[in-house]
């Protein structure tokens, strides 16, 4: 079977394992992801995951509760290592086997990062969640997503989202937003379109990473733009 992305990074915002809730973990959503990256296990995609908190605790979140910035970033790292075990449970459950690895070092439920070790771990056939962001306060899980797939060498950071790509305005809102198949790194910044915080953004056109924004809630998606076809929106050059 043909691949076109050998090594992908998927990033999954902490809202995606809600479904249906106000908040938390649905545990629906959780097997209706470990069976996709089981999917792509399968035909010999080497597979990183980043998680996002916000399900839980989101740190932008914190100063409006009256929580110190900082602290709040790290209470919404937390958050994220909470998702990575719910994740792993839900993987390993399936015959997946996978590594946890923390940015913030807790060394009883996940192993520290270590960039060679976590390449290590992919070219076995792991799956790896990297939790706890980048371990510092004031960068994103899209941050951390950018920075982990430029040092892994991934090929390609997967976004998924709830929409099918990216679009001119937000499609849930204006009706008559248009789909974009192909943009450039310059054309989003120009169009000032939110793909990625400016960061993570900026990370991935300096190291000549590609993102494919797309909607993850349908199945086949992650099997058919692992084997080269056109879904969502492809940002790159």
């Amino acid at each position: 079977m043909n691949v076109k992305y050998k090594r992908v990074l998927l990033k999954l915002s902490g809202e995606s394992l809600m479904g249906g809730k106000q908040f938390g973990i649905d545990p629906r959503m959780l097997s209706h992801y470990a069976e996709q990256i089981k999917d792509l296990q399968a035909i010999g995609v080497e597979v990183a995951v980043v998680i996002g908190g916000g399900n839980i605790f989101r740190g932008l979140q914190a100063e409006q509760s009256g929580l110190e910035r900082v602290q709040g970033d790290y209470m919404g790292m937390l958050a994220t290592v909470i998702n990575g075990m719910a994740l792993q449970s839900a993987l390993e459950g399936i015959g997946v086997f996978t590594r946890l690895i923390s940015a913030i070092e807790m060394k009883q439920i996940a192993e520290p990062y270590i960039r060679r070790r976590a390449i290590r771990h992919l070219e076995k056939g792991r799956v790896v969640i990297f939790s706890a962001g980048t371990g510092s306060p004031y960068f994103t899980t899209d941050s951390a997503a950018a920075l982990r797939a430029s040092e892994i060498d991934a090929n390609v950071i997967l976004k998924g989202t709830r929409v099918d790509g990216i679009y001119s305005a937000d499609p849930e809102k204006d009706p008559t937003a248009t789909k974009f198949d192909k943009l450039t790194f310059a054309k989003v910044i120009g169009l000032g379109l939110n793909v990625m915080d400016m960061t993570a953004f900026t990370l991935c056109q300096e190291n000549n990473i590609p993102i494919i924004v797309f909607d993850v809630n349908q199945r086949e998606n992650l099997l058919r733009i692992a084997q080269g076809e056109m879904v969502g929106t492809l940002v790159e050059g």
